[in-house]
């Protein structure tokens, strides 16, 4: 399973980076605001960093200039992954998007319905959105499940980006389902690595070594 990490923020993202588990980034409008730069400037910083896709997000909500946006992202590296939202004109950038070869990840995805139809249509990618429908009392890794059984079915070649990661659970289930990636913001990747028993073993150990250090 690959880790993604869910930020633009470059400080982060090299923190991570150096700590050998980040295999992608994802971005999108919302994270390239909080950052107050240029969504190029920012990508192409990402892409000095990550040797990994890195999605990046249509503007637009129409099939004509999602495509024109696409084309123009596309152009800035070869790991550039395009963000398409799950509408109809998102679909139909798509259709025409995957026969020029330019990578796909069709987002907001919520049943799956809709990412079948993203697979029909050609995306590298779908990313479910788990965190959103458990806000709304819905189970989003029942979502998970059905999609990969789906996937599976039928050979598709979509990879599944479990997206909207709330907690280390999401990721663990994730994993157990068989999904090929998850995006995970930066505390929750922090989270992963934590477990009290393994700061309370480090603890131990030291303080052994401290009654018999002197004798070595």
């Amino acid at each position: 399973m690959d880790f993604y990490i869910d930020t633009a923020n470059l400080d982060d993202i090299k923190k991570y980076n150096d700590w050998g588990v980040v295999d992608g980034v994802t971005t999108n409008p919302s994270l390239i605001a909080k950052e107050g730069v240029s969504l190029e400037k920012r990508i192409k910083e990402i892409i000095k960093v990550v040797d990994g896709p890195i999605s990046t997000e249509v503007i637009a909500t129409d099939s004509e200039q999602m495509i024109q946006e696409a084309r123009k992202y596309a152009t800035w590296h070869d790991n550039i992954v395009v963000k398409i939202p799950m509408t109809i004109d998102g679909m139909k950038a798509l259709k025409v998007l995957a026969k020029e070869g330019i990578k796909v990840n069709v987002t907001l995805v919520f049943s799956p319905g809709q990412a079948l139809i993203a697979a029909k249509n050609g995306a590298a990618y779908v990313s479910p959105f788990v965190g959103r429908l458990d806000d709304i009392s819905e189970d989003g890794m029942a979502l998970i499940h059905e999609v990969t059984t789906i996937y599976q079915h039928y050979n598709f070649d979509t990879k599944v980006i479990v997206a909207s990661v709330r907690h280390p659970r999401h990721v663990i289930d994730s994993a157990l389902m068989g999904a090929d990636i998850a995006t995970i913001p930066a505390a929750i990747l922090e989270k992963l690595f934590k477990h009290p028993l393994t700061d309370k073993g480090v603890k131990s150990f030291l303080a052994d070594w401290e009654k018999v250090k002197d004798k070595q």
